[in-house]
């Protein structure tokens, strides 16, 4: 398929998949004589993952990180990428049930003197 088709198909612009290009995330399988790039459905794949990883809050580094470790035979190197995201998804939850709470409060109680919505956040 074309850039267009891939980039329609994952639901990403042309310019993102040029940039995942460059990164080396995304590779064409083949150029046309004219230079149109060609992919396959691996790459529609990859992109698809790129999407959902990022949507879950992993950074382009990390899913660099983990398609580079997938491929390798030693999947222990992944540990260290799913320990540190395990770790900062649970300090967002305790900042998020923070502001829940701040939230359950205001709506409960009305603003008191200081907002517990900023209080929360300050923390």
């Amino acid at each position: 398929m074309r850039i267009s088709e891939l980039a329609r198909a994952a639901g990403v612009g042309i310019s993102t998949v040029r940039f995942y290009e460059r990164r080396g995330l995304v590779n064409p399988t083949t150029r046309t004589y004219g230079g149109y790039r060609h992919y396959d459905q691996e790459a529609l794949k990859r992109l698809k993952f790129i999407r959902r990883a990022a949507r879950l809050g992993f950074t382009l580094t990390e899913v660099e990180q983990i398609l580079a470790v997938s491929s390798s035979p030693d999947l222990a190197d992944l540990d260290g990428v799913i320990t540190g995201k395990v770790a900062e998804i649970e300090d967002r939850i305790r900042d998020l049930d923070r502001v829940r709470l701040a939230l359950l409060d205001v709506a409960a109680n009305g603003v008191q003197e200081q907002c517990p919505v900023l209080a929360a956040l300050s923390d």
